[in-house]
């Protein structure tokens, strides 16, 4: 046997080895194949330091130690098939309990619960043996056992060594079932990713949604996204809602060298003011009222990739300013907080309003809208490039036979000539749902869209809307709260009263009456 000044050296040399393999588990540990794979160069690394005919490590499975990898001319099929109750070698479980590797002896052999391979391997009494607890972060793994044919004890030493051994290998272990549920976490976030995006786009990817469009102001469209598509620049998509600004963003992600990196988007009409900041940047915990821990924003997910900012002619002023400089030096502080955070985002902003009107009228900083106006591209209509309505209806219809299993559905010529000819105010997105109704309608073949068209007036909502009409929050009000009272004969108490028909309390309605000069007479009469 080797003196002990030669085993620590070579040891040492054998642990800068595992320390190594330790790496190659974060790196390469991705599949339980390869931590295996890694296992099973320790063991042989084992071998250097310490003989054996049998190295084994063993997973603890519920009450069980089961065999996972084994090395020495004694490994066979049968050794690998092996497992053993815990609760039948209670010399076992207590050096686990103890946490310390145990040398056994003859006298353990001939009077105790014996070896973990008793009747499976024809070893003799008072063979070496050898078994090494692996425990990493006070969860245990299992155990190393070790096995010669030859008689006599592992000395101290060598049990010391071992026991290093093993929490070195430990680490590797619990190192590389960590690499493998981040793997398999990944991937799956991955696969969400891809169905939320197919719930987006439909099961082609947002270029080739752009691409088939034939419109010569579509083509024009995507080629001018495609110039600016490999670059850093930020782009302006501007345009009525529902012309396709979401599908072209991400379509210019998919075109950019970020496209294996992060596509985030915001509505920023769709959060409160108070809100937006948070969403953006991200808060500390103890910034406000619910922050209870830290939280990254938009931008910090978006790092590496591309952020959509939607609807930004809604960003309220107060943060116009902190967007600026993001955009300028890629820097900003989380809310709460005096750290700054440095990120790399490729910034596409979309509107379907006049930004520049916006800046005559000082909604919108000019200066910021010169930042993110860089490369503007603009969305026609739908009814500006009837030609696309074909292609994307039957692209539609393809998507949801697919999402529901039904179908398929075919489009006639007359019932493409008859969408053409449709003015299309909701644009892409009016369409959609007009299809969406007409297969509900039509359980497969042809479609009727004159029977999608005849849903009663009341599922429809009111005939007319005054889109272009302006008035103050007061006189909006005004005449929502008298088209209540009108619709309940001037009710407001009680079911079907006006209060319950606006969701408010009777006393808080009748308040807003006074207020707005609608009077309490009728109110006070309707609960007589």
């Amino acid at each position: 046997m080797r003196s002990r000044d030669d085993l620590v050296s070579r040891v040492a040399a054998k642990t800068q080895d595992l320390t190594r393999h330790l790496g190659a588990a974060v790196r390469l540990g991705t599949s339980l194949e390869a931590v295996d794979s890694i296992l099973i160069d320790a063991l042989d690394a084992l071998g250097s330091i310490i003989p054996f005919d049998l190295a084994t490590v063993m997973e603890l499975s519920g009450d069980d130690l089961v065999v996972r990898v084994a090395a020495g001319p004694l490994d066979s099929p049968e050794v690998r098939r092996h497992r053993l109750r815990l609760a039948s070698f209670p010399s076992i479980q207590a050096l686990i309990e103890s946490g310390h590797a145990r040398a056994f002896v003859e006298h353990d052999h001939a009077h105790g619960d014996g070896d973990p391979f008793d009747g499976l391997l024809d070893l003799p009494h008072g063979h070496a043996c050898m078994v090494v607890p692996l425990r990493a972060e006070e969860s245990l793994l299992g155990v190393i056992t070790v096995d010669r044919r030859v008689c006599g004890a592992y000395p101290a030493e060598i049990v010391e060594l071992a026991d290093v051994f093993g929490r070195l290998l430990a680490l590797v272990m619990c190192y590389g079932e960590q690499s493998v549920q981040l793997e398999r976490l990944s991937e799956q976030l991955s696969e969400q990713n891809r169905v939320l995006r197919q719930k987006v786009h439909g099961s082609r990817s947002a270029g080739d949604n752009i691409t088939a469009l034939p419109s010569a102001a579509m083509r024009h469209v995507s080629r001018l996204a495609q110039q600016v598509a490999p670059g850093d620049t930020p782009v302006l998509l501007t345009g009525e809602t529902g012309t396709g600004k979401e599908v072209l963003a991400h379509a210019i992600h998919e075109w950019s060298a970020r496209a294996g990196e992060p596509m985030v988007s915001i509505n920023c009409a769709s959060l409160p003011a108070g809100l937006i900041e948070s969403e953006l940047f991200g808060h500390v915990k103890g910034a406000f009222t619910g922050a209870r821990s830290n939280r990254i924003g938009r931008f910090q997910a978006a790092n590496g990739g591309t952020l959509l900012l939607d609807e930004v002619g809604e960003l309220p002023l107060d943060l116009q300013s902190k967007l600026l400089r993001v955009l300028q030096d890629g820097s900003f502080e989380p809310v709460g907080s005096d750290r700054t955070v440095r990120v790399d985002v490729r910034v596409i902003a979309a509107t379907n309003v006049d930004l520049l009107d916006a800046c005559a009228k000082r909604r919108f900083r000019e200066d910021l809208y010169y930042r993110l106006a860089v490369f503007p591209i603009h969305l026609p209509p739908l009814r500006a490039r009837r030609e696309d309505v074909g292609v994307i209806a039957e692209r539609v219809l393809s998507d949801l036979a697919e999402k529901r299993g039904q179908g398929p559905w075919r489009l006639t010529r007359r019932n493409v000539t008859d969408l053409e000819g449709r003015e299309w105010r909701g644009n892409v997105r009016e369409l959609v749902n007009a299809l969406e109704r007409a297969t509900i309608l039509s359980a497969d073949g042809a479609l009727d869209f004159h029977a999608a068209r005849a849903i009663p007036k009341a599922l429809r909502g009111p005939a007319k809307i005054e889109v272009d009409e302006i008035v103050t929050l007061e006189e909006a009000e005004r005449r929502h709260i008298s088209r209540a009272l009108t619709k309940t004969g001037g009710k407001v108490y009680g079911e079907g009263g006006a209060a319950e028909l606006l969701d408010i309390h009777p006393s808080t309605l009748v308040s807003r009456m006074k207020k707005l000069g609608l009077g309490t007479a009728r109110a006070h009469h309707a609960t007589t």
